[in-house]
């Protein structure tokens, strides 16, 4: 039968397939667009089964916050490939995730994947746009952020992202992007010393230990100069303790504080694809 092209349209937008993939459908379906769509959805199944042990290292990291700016999500969706991580349709179907994400309020990385989108779970778009672009996708990575005032960075390429959360509301924006670029940049383990997990703590004064006995250090003083390495530690990788990245004469403690006396950072979250 004759298949009309605003048929192979709608199909088109329907499911994100491409032109000959969605007139291939109709035909078999004998211009059924409801068994076309569910052809479609098939071979979603199919190339995702296929594809399933193939490795999905590329894609993207996107992070935004609601209009209130009291919360931010930030989600990861991987392809096979950094053509396909590149290509708008792509991107846009990360951003429609991460849109409904943060309308729903999403708890966690399952709560997404469970969320409906035109009457479909996230999970299921998923395995039907693993049959439309032809690659394996995945998404690995969820989080969610509330605080008074939140900002989300994206550093250019979609590859690194970050969520910061401040005690105020109403932050002045350009600060908060300062911060956001800050985490982005300079990768701290956590918001201040006192925040740094135990096991990270120990692990950086065992090496700081092994360091100094290779340099013939006495064993009985190896506690004591490790200490100092641990300040050091601090300094560089917790975030209040850093040199402030556009003036490293004052600490990122400093400039909030410059700026507000009571201004502090609750937390943050930060996603690198080339990590």
């Amino acid at each position: 039968m004759e298949i009309s092209a605003s048929d192979v349209m709608k199909l088109r937008k329907a499911t994100g397939a491409g032109m000959m993939d969605c007139k291939t459908a109709l035909t078999e379906a004998e211009g059924d667009f409801s068994r076309a769509t569910d052809i479609i959805r098939e071979k979603g199944k199919l190339v995702a089964s296929k594809r399933a042990d193939r490795d999905a290292n590329e894609g993207v990291v996107l992070a935004k916050v609601n209009a209130t700016r009291t919360s931010g999500a930030l989600i990861v969706l991987n392809c096979e490939t950094d053509f396909v991580a590149k290509n708008e349709n792509f991107v846009a179907f990360a951003e429609r995730i991460l849109d409904a994400a943060i309308a729903n309020n999403a708890a966690d990385l399952n709560a997404v994947k469970a969320m409906l989108l035109d009457g479909r779970t996230v999970e299921n778009h998923i395995i039907e746009q693993t049959g439309v672009i032809g690659e394996k996708l995945d998404l690995p990575f969820y989080s969610k952020l509330d605080a008074e005032t939140v900002v989300a960075y994206i550093h250019p390429g979609n590859k690194l992202s970050t969520l910061v959360g401040f005690n105020k509301a109403g932050v002045d924006v350009q600060v908060t992007k300062d911060i956001a670029m800050q985490v982005a940049a300079m990768n701290p383990v956590a918001v201040d010393k006192d925040d740094v997990p135990a096991e990270i703590v120990a692990k950086e004064l065992e090496i700081a230990k092994e360091k100094f006995r290779q340099e013939g250090k006495p064993e009985a003083m190896l506690d004591k100069i490790s200490q100092g390495a641990l300040v050091k530690f601090y300094k560089d990788s917790t975030l209040l303790n850093q040199a402030f990245i556009k003036e490293n004469k004052q600490t990122v403690s400093e400039f909030l504080k410059s700026i507000d006396k009571g201004l502090a950072v609750t937390g943050f979250f930060r996603y690198n694809l080339t990590d």
